[in-house]
C-alpha cells in the first residue's frame, strides 16, 4: 500500500477514533485508577498492556538503588517480537528540554542574547510574524511568545511538513494568538524557530552541538536527530488506535532510549550537565522535566524530588492524547506510588 493510501487511512481513523475514545474514556479511566495497586512497577507496566497499549517501556532510576528496566507488550507486533526496554523511541517534545539547554550553553558563551528579539535573529520574518521586534529569545523559549502553533493547523497529523519551510508557512502572516509576555500557550513553532536561530548562529546544524556539548560528557550513545541516523529494526514500532499500520517509519525527530533520557534527565537536575553560570540561566528559562506525542509514540520523562527518582515512560499506542494519554498519566502516577511505598518500607 503506497504512503498516500496509509495517510488516507490515518486520515479516517483519526477522526472515528476520536468520537468513539469519548464513550470509552471514563469507564476505563475510573477502572485504572481504583484498582488496587500491584506489589511491583513489573506488574503495572503489564496491566497497562492489558487497557490497549501495544508497548511499553519503563526507566527507574532512583537515588540508593540500582536503575532499573521494565518493558511488557510489543517491540513489533506484526514480527510478534517482545518489547525490549533499550529499543529506540520518538521522544517527540522532550526534544525541547536538550534544545532549552543549548540555548543555555550559548548564552553563557556569549553566542545568543535571551534579550534580543526574533526581529534581530531572523530578518525576513518581520512583517510576517506579528510583534517579531517584541518576542524575545526567552518568551520563545517560555512560550510566552503569542506565535500560532503550527500542529494545530487542522488535520496536521495526517500529513506532516517535512521542512522548516513548509512548517513555519502554516503560521505566517497569521495574527498572534496573544502580546508577547501577556499570556502563556504551549507553541511548537517557538522550538522551531529557535533551532533555526541556533542553525544560523552556529553555521552548523544544533544537534551537532547537542551531541557535542550534551550527549558526548554525558556517553549518551544511544540519541539521535532522525529516523536516518538510526537502524529501523532498533526503533520500538508505534500504532495510532483502529490505524492498522505501524507509524515506525514516519520521522519525527528524535529518537533515544529510556535509559539515555533517564541519564540526560538526572544530570539536568543534579547540576551535573552544567558548567559555570549555566545552571543559574537555566532555571530562568525552562523546565526539569518533559512530555511528548506523535502519532504512534508518547513519552514522559520526569524527575520526583521526594524521592529522588528519575521515572521515563514511553507508550508505543496514541489516539489523539484523549484516552491513552490520561490513561498513561494515571498509569505513571500509580508508578510513582509503587516507588514511594518502596522507598518507606
Amino acid at each position: 500500500m503506497t504512503k498516500k493510501s496509509r495517510k488516507r487511512i490515518l486520515r479516517i481513523v483519526l477522526l472515528v477514533g476520536t468520537v468513539v475514545s469519548l464513550f470509552f474514556v471514563p469507564w476505563m479511566l475510573l477502572k485504572a485508577w481504583i484498582v488496587p495497586l500491584p506489589d511491583t512497577v513489573q506488574e503495572q507496566v503489564g496491566e497497562a498492556i492489558d487497557y490497549g497499549f501495544d508497548g511499553v517501556i519503563v526507566y527507574v532510576d532512583q537515588a540508593g538503588n540500582t536503575p532499573q528496566y521494565f518493558a511488557a507488550g510489543w517491540h513489533d507486533r506484526e514480527a510478534k517480537i517482545p518489547a525490549n526496554p533499550q529499543a529506540l523511541f520518538k521522544i517527540a517534545s522532550i526534544s525541547k528540554v536538550y534544545d532549552a539547554v543549548a540555548v543555555t550553553k550559548l548564552v553563557c558563551d556569549g553566542r545568543l542574547s535571551l534579550d534580543k528579539t526574533l526581529a534581530d535573529y531572523l530578518l525576513d520574518l518581520i512583517g510576517r510574524i506579528d510583534n517579531a521586534d517584541k518576542i524575545t529569545l526567552r518568551l520563545m523559549l517560555q512560550h510566552q511568545s503569542g506565535i500560532p502553533n503550527f500542529t494545530n493547523t487542522p488535520n496536521f497529523w495526517v500529513a506532516p511538513t517535512e521542512t522548516y519551510e513548509e512548517s513555519l508557512a502554516l503560521i505566517l502572516d497569521k495574527p498572534a494568538n496573544f502580546e508577547p509576555g501577556e499570556e502563556y500557550e504551549y507553541s511548537n513553532t517557538n522550538y522551531l524557530l529557535i533551532n533555526k536561530i541556533m542553525d544560523d548562529v552556529l553555521g552548523y546544524g544544533n544537534f551537532q552541538f547537542i551531541q557535542e556539548e550534551i550527549l558526548n560528557p554525558l556517553n549518551l550513545t544511544n540519541t539521535f536527530a532522525s529516523l536516518n541516523d538510526v537502524a529501523l529494526d532498533d526503533v520500538m514500532s508505534g500504532y495510532h488506535a483502529g490505524h492498522p499500520f505501524d507509524l515506525k517509519a514516519d520521522e519525527h525527530g528524535m529518537l533515544a532510549t529510556a535509559e539515555d533520557v533517564g541519564t540526560f534527565l538526572r544530570a539536568l537536575n543534579d547540576g551535573s550537565l552544567f558548567e559555570e553560570g549555566e545552571q543559574d540561566i537555566h532555571s530562568f528559562i525552562y523546565e526539569y522535566e518533559h512530555s511528548g506525542w506523535v502519532p504512534g509514540y508518547q513519552s514522559f520523562a520526569e524527575y520526583h524530588k521526594d524521592i529522588d527518582a528519575v521515572v521515563v515512560e514511553f507508550y508505543s499506542t496514541t489516539d489523539l492524547k484523549l484516552y491513552n494519554w490520561n490513561l498513561s498519566e494515571i498509569i505513571n502516577g500509580r508508578i510513582v506510588k509503587i516507588l514511594k511505598r518502596r522507598k518507606t518500607s
